[in-house]
């Protein structure tokens, strides 16, 4: 498998938690050789909101860093071209604050954190990482000091609340585990829906997928939940919107009368909201020509639909539906 979905759901995952933090780049080039950094965060002294509490990874990001994300163990290879990015953007940054005549401290350079969904043990002591019980939790193995750099055994982390961001990241039972905490969480939690929406959105990129292996075959699976849930409580969000405005018809009109065109108005905003997300996901925006089609595909049954906003290109989409609208 390759690591392009799962890169692409952890970037997408990881900047929108540590946004309220702080500066988030995604894909930041250095120089030398040109190379991409998958993520790289800083923290901002004062941020405009009170940040939400992230456990180990509010840790991590505690100070400048690059994170890389593995969906399989890295192999040693992986593991040294992302100490040498560290390296290359400690070199950018030296250089830089040179040219503006100002110290660089070295507790201000960038931190490294490599995210395994496992690490051997062979591997970590291959680096000469370690645990450091006193400072950071199992799972977390630290290489010397100065080259600051650490890896995180997602497999190995333990199953508590401070782990949760961190284990959503992981594989097989680890994850499995981590959405069940997710989906365990209070609806009014903070990050709780735009986590679903985030995972449901790689669910759609995998199912568009053609022959999936063995390992995307099992993501999908324990991806499933979160995705039935974030449909479900879609629906229910315009289900309550078409009420609410059926209450307020209701003293106008009778309120039974109003009641039953609030549920079918309900039902209709739902699956209109599940729509539009789906497509929002599958083509990055809404413009007039895809907002024009959602009214016929939703005289279809909603499974039907969803199919065919997956399955159809935007073109054969606005082909088809804008002929049944005319």
């Amino acid at each position: 498998m390759t690591r392009q979905p799962h890169d692409q759901f952890a970037k997408q995952y990881l900047s929108e938690l540590l946004e309220p933090l702080g500066t988030v780049e995604i894909s930041r080039e250095v120089t030398d050789e040109v190379r991409q950094i998958d993520l790289y965060f800083s923290p901002s002294p004062t941020p405009e909101t009170e940040p939400p509490n992230l456990g180990l990874l509010s840790q991590l990001v505690s100070s400048p860093c690059l994170i890389e994300p593995f969906r399989n163990q890295p192999s040693k290879t992986e593991i040294r071209t992302c100490i040498l990015k560290l390296f290359s953007l400690q070199s950018d940054l030296q250089r830089q604050a040179r040219r503006e005549n100002r110290s660089l401290p070295e507790t201000e350079l960038p931190r490294l954190w490599i995210l395994a969904t496992s690490a051997s043990t062979a591997l970590v002591e291959s680096f000469g990482a370690k645990l450091e019980p006193n400072k950071w939790t199992q799972g977390v193995y630290v290489l010397a000091e100065a080259l600051k750099t650490g890896i995180i055994a997602i497999n190995r982390l333990p199953t508590t609340p401070e782990t949760l961001w961190l284990r959503i990241l992981g594989k097989g039972k680890t994850q499995q585990q981590a959405i069940s905490e997710l989906l365990a969480l209070p609806r009014e939690h903070p990050l709780r829906s735009n986590t679903l929406e985030l995972i449901y959105s790689w669910r759609i990129t995998l199912e568009m997928k053609d022959n999936l292996d063995e390992d995307e075959r099992e993501l999908m699976m324990n991806l499933s939940p979160a995705y039935l849930q974030w449909r479900e409580e879609t629906l229910m969000q315009g289900l309550q919107q078409g009420l609410q405005q059926g209450l307020q018809q209701g003293l106008q009109q009778g309120l039974q009368q109003g009641l039953q065109q609030g549920l079918q108005q309900g039902t209709v905003q739902g699956q209109r909201l599940f729509l539009e997300s789906l497509l929002k996901i599958r083509f990055g925006s809404l413009d007039a020509e895809l907002l024009a089609i959602i009214p016929p595909l939703l005289k279809l049954p909603l499974d039907e639909c969803s199919r065919l906003s997956l399955q159809l290109s935007r073109e054969e989409l606005i082909a088809r539906f804008s002929r049944t609208e005319n």
